[in-house]
């Protein structure tokens, strides 16, 4: 695979791991309400940061394991787009609230940033969401020892996920007086219909190359 389709790939899995709407999108919801785009946007930037570690741990990471156990690499296929599905489902039937307490606004932009870095850092899930999705990609995801493939793949994640935040914070400042929390679970059943279609997707793959 080209460079341009590991960091589409990448850019695609920055969006599907960051627009499912929890604890740090409810917080660059808030501030893009209350304080406008460019606080909704520094709240963002602080969960990129941890989101781009654990995509580098996770596909380094999963690249050597999977060198190591190439042999079973249709099985991790084949839970992986399980999981997808499964993590769809469960965004699909989440619902979130926009309304909060302690929301903190008085933290300036790097305290906001800071927060929501930690938020994303100390969220269990976020790593193993990266190493599923890492692991069921195959030969969509670059080989062990391919570091420039890698490297470009974390940057499309970054890009991904920067890009989300930019729109979010720029759609929530604009139509602020609207955005409520029927708005949020709108934005929960695209993402979870994005992951469960990813997951199918995943299986067609399996198909193909099984019967192909």
């Amino acid at each position: 695979m080209s460079f341009f389709e590991y960091a589409l790939i990448g850019f695609v899995v920055g969006i599907l791991t960051t627009a499912p709407v929890g604890p740090v999108n409810i917080m660059a919801i808030q501030h893009a309400v209350h304080s406008g785009f460019r606080q909704g946007v520094f709240v963002g930037l602080g969960a990129v940061v941890a989101d781009t570690i654990y995509a580098a741990a996770a596909i380094f990471g999963v690249s050597a394991v999977i060198n190591f156990i190439k042999g079973q690499s249709g099985l991790i296929e084949l839970v992986g787009g399980a999981l997808l599905i499964i993590f769809g489902f469960k965004i699909w039937h989440t619902h979130p609230h926009l309304n909060g307490k302690g929301n903190g606004f008085e933290r300036g932009f790097l305290g906001d940033a800071a927060a929501a870095f930690f938020m994303a850092i100390t969220n269990p899930g976020a790593i193993l969401a990266f190493i599923f999705i890492f692991g069921s990609l195959g030969d969509w995801r670059p080989q062990h020892g391919d570091h420039i493939g890698a490297l470009i793949m974390v940057a499309g994640v970054t890009a991904g996920a920067t890009s989300w935040w930019v729109f979010i914070s720029a759609t929530v400042s604009h139509f602020r007086q609207s955005i409520d929390d029927k708005w949020l679970d709108r934005v929960n059943h695209i993402a979870g219909v994005l992951l469960i279609s990813f997951g199918l997707l995943l299986y067609a793959n399996l198909a193909f190359d099984a019967f192909g």
